[in-house]
């Protein structure tokens, strides 16, 4: 019979020790813990608080720069340190790899090898572990293959072909978008089905890729990155005694940035903290349910494209009734100036928690602002800051420009080009994303799990085989007619009929991937790597090939087989689907590395978590900042201002907000209007500076925020109107605008620019306001103008 007691907290508790084997230990008051000083030492009273405190349910709302890992990692130290808990009996959930081993280094350097043991890790990473060990339960095996989103993309590109979907408008992009998002929800196919318009031919469509899609899956004993949080929950719900093992076992489940979690992961830690269920042999249950404490900021919750709900730490409290709520408001991060542009900015925003964040190193200095007539004039004054804060003693590593959209690089990138200035696009195409990459990780994979079709595929003609389109969906029916999996009947081309050729090649490639198996289990994950890339030929081809290219391709291949190295110098013990696991779950965020001697450019999102002494926001604008996008979405202009928010508190000491007069968008020079978020910024914080010229052009104008002495926007008196409504605020935040009337100009006339000097009309295009003009100047070359605005004269 299999019964479990209560504790008594003044006696002994029992735990598991070694992953399953019961104990117990002896527990004290954490008050009594000679290392408690240790532990708690250079906190302030709120962090001490959240350390110390051990009721049921925990939110720790965390500004920014506010110290949270600290707290975590000493909450975690302080339950073990006092013998709360065993490291076993302890789950913290981290949104990245470089955050989780962040804590596990930081909680490991208070205790020591009391840590060992821990779970610590992603909520992929955690659900993966669960996977392995109960995926049999509903028909998987642990050898599983997971699908990054690349995959899954050329899965449904595949489906929606055999389908003809692609006629109704069908793209990869959109449909794996939205089966991602009802997977974040929770929805499969049936019961997304169940009420859908089956009379629309778009949604019946939409519905027969998404089962084609969970089948193809299944059928490939595979799982894509959705599915990791998905499956766990339905294994939980759909076998209580599976759901009971992990509930007994984790006694205390901390997550980090709460903020960001969706209604899948929401939903994971609501079972994992749920009292375990009573069976018909249990006697008591061993607790209420996992203590539970979480941290998090509703003021940073910028991922609701990717399904992250803000409800979940708005509504903590409704939850988890009884929770206790701790504010840390004091940072440790930005000046003081800094800060109250940020608290000034998000006091807009309602449904939140009201904090205000501040910090004791001082004031700091100001903000500086600055109005460009272009988007090149805007990223030269950044170009000429950067350098001269180097010249200052900034590294360029301690440097980051901000941006919201990705297309805002591309004059960014051609005046640091002209200025030398070292560089590096954060968030481009990674490691693992590469083609050679994935194509030699799909012969790894093959041999892992031979039901996986999708690899198999990839590597039918990868390299060049002489087996084309045609044979390859040859095979693939044969497999189905047949009933034979796709490695299946790869053994049996020989029936196929194909000609000598195409079937050697095939049962070729099938008898080195048994090869392959047999190395498995013998062999080390490098020695199987290093015999497929090289007898395959995939390696030789690169280095034979005639492109440039293809031989920094091969090198990466070789990396590769470095990497594999590398995993069996840190896992003695580890199998090739341990290996796979933790390829497959390497984050984008996880390479981000400051130390690399560089100026950081990244889009606004990719910044969450990091900070710089010195950060530009660029492009604060309207259909930018906010973009234009967000109108049409619930909460979005929200959001777009927690990500302003965001992007000021990743300043340490220095911040710099600039924005363009004309932005040159899908083809065409633009005027821009500043950002109304601007407007929420005391105007004291704020130095505005702006392109040379433009004073003498606007006569006199810096677009300092609150000053009221501006009379006109893009040529609408603004003079005589209350400032009551949004459309109004931009006589807030700039001074009058040029305006030229109706000056028209033609090909061939003569204009003078007050900053690109004399040139002449090649040529004038557009209409009305937007009417541009094509002008090559004597000394700055060929420029587009929009003759409304620009600072120009006829001669």
């Amino acid at each position: 019979m299999a019964s479990t007691l209560e504790p008594n907290p003044q006696s002994a508790t029992p735990v598991i020790v070694d992953g399953w084997h019961t104990a117990t230990i002896p527990t004290s008051d954490p008050t009594e813990s000679r290392s408690e000083s240790r532990l708690l030492s250079g906190l302030n009273p709120q962090q001490r608080e959240a350390v110390l405190y051990r009721g049921q349910a925990l939110l720790i709302v965390a500004g920014a720069g506010s110290g949270k890992t600290s707290v975590l990692t000493r909450r975690i130290a302080s339950l073990l340190e006092n013998r709360e808990a065993w490291p076993s009996q302890i789950l913290a959930i981290t949104f990245t790899n470089k955050a989780a081993a962040e804590m596990r280094e930081r909680v490991g350097a208070l205790v020591g090898a009391a840590s060992e043991g821990m779970w610590i890790s992603t909520f992929h990473s955690a659900c993966v572990r669960i996977l392995r060990r109960e995926a049999e339960n509903f028909g998987f095996t642990k050898n599983f293959t997971i699908y990054d989103s690349s995959d899954s993309r050329v899965l449904i590109k595949r489906i929606i072909k055999e389908q003809g979907a692609d006629v109704l408008g069908f793209t990869p992009g959109n449909v794996s978008a939205k089966i991602s998002k009802l997977k974040n929800e929770l929805a499969d196919v049936d019961s997304y089905s169940r009420n859908a318009n089956m009379d629309d031919p778009n949604e019946a469509a939409f519905v027969q890729i998404f089962r084609s899609y969970t089948r193809a899956l299944t059928a490939a004993n595979a799982f894509d990155f959705d599915d990791l949080i998905g499956q766990t929950v339905y294994l939980f719900r759909a076998f209580p005694h599976v759901a009971a093992t992990y509930q007994n076992r984790f006694k205390h489940v901390l997550v980090d940035e709460y903020q960001d979690t969706n209604h899948a992961q929401y939903s994971l830690i609501r079972e994992l903290t749920r009292p375990p269920a009573l069976d018909d042999n249990a006697l008591i249950t061993t607790s209420p349910g996992a203590s539970l404490t979480v941290v998090g900021d509703s003021d940073q919750s910028i991922y609701a494209f990717r399904g992250a709900d803000i409800r979940n730490i708005v509504e903590f409290e409704r939850d988890f009734p009884g929770a206790k709520v701790i504010l840390l408001e004091q940072n440790y991060r930005s000046t003081q100036n800094i800060l109250t542009a940020a608290n000034s900015v998000i006091a807009n925003n309602f449904d939140r928690k009201d904090k205000k964040l501040w910090t004791a190193v001082g004031d700091g200095e100001k903000i500086v602002g600055y109005t460009g007539y272009s988007g090149h004039d805007e990223a030269q004054f950044v170009a000429d800051e950067i350098e001269k804060l180097h010249r200052e003693g900034t590294p360029y590593s301690s440097i980051a420009v901000f941006y919201r959209t990705n297309a805002q690089t591309r004059a960014l990138e051609e005046i640091f080009i002209r200025s030398a200035l070292p560089y590096r696009i954060m968030g481009g195409t990674k490691f693992y994303e590469r083609a050679e990459i994935k194509d030699a990780m799909g012969y790894l994979v093959s041999v892992a799990n031979p039901q996986d079709t999708l690899a198999l595929r990839r590597i039918l003609n990868t390299p060049k085989r002489g087996i084309g389109p045609a044979t390859e969906t040859q095979l693939f029916r044969f497999a189905e007619d047949n009933g034979l999996s796709f490695r299946d009947a790869m053994r049996e081309a020989a029936a196929l009929g194909l000609g000598p050729k195409v079937t050697n090649a095939i049962l070729s490639l099938s008898a080195l991937l048994d090869e392959g198996a047999g190395l498995v289990a013998e062999g080390k994950v490098s020695e199987v790597m290093s015999t497929l890339v090289t007898k395959s030929g995939l390696i030789e081809s690169l280095r034979r090939s005639h492109d440039p290219q293809d031989e920094a391709r091969a090198e990466n291949i070789e990396e590769l087989i470095a990497v594999t190295k590398e995993f069996e110098r840190n896992n003695p013990d580890g199998e090739l689907v341990d290996f796979l696991t933790e390829v497959s779950l390497v984050a984008a965020a996880d390479d981000l590395d400051d130390s690399s001697g560089t100026v950081s450019l990244m889009t606004l999102h990719t910044a969450k978590g990091l900070e710089y002494d010195a950060v530009f926001l660029t492009g604060i604008e309207e259909d930018l900042l906010p973009h234009r996008m967000s109108a049409s979405e619930p909460g979005g202009p929200a959001e777009e201002r927690r990500l302003f928010y965001v992007g000021i508190t990743r300043a340490k000491k220095r911040l710099f907000l600039s924005l363009a007069m004309t932005r040159a968008q899908y083809g065409e020079t633009a005027v821009a209007m500043p950002s109304r978020y601007l407007q929420e910024i005391p105007g004291e914080l704020i130095e505005w500076r702006q392109s040379p010229g433009m004073a003498n052009s606007r006569g006199g104008t810096q677009p300092r925020a609150l000053n009221a002495n501006r009379t006109k926007w893009n040529g609408t008196d603004l003079a005589t109107k209350p400032l009551t409504e949004k459309r109004d605020w931009p006589n807030r935040i700039t001074n009058q605008v040029r305006d030229n009337g109706s000056l028209e100009l033609a090909a061939g006339d003569r204009i003078r620019h007050s900053d690109f000097g004399d040139g002449r009309v090649q040529t004038v295009t557009g209409e009305g306001a937007k009417r541009i003009a094509h002008v090559q100047f004597e000394s700055a070359g060929f420029k587009k103008l929009l003759i409304k605005i620009a600072p120009i004269e006829k001669l």
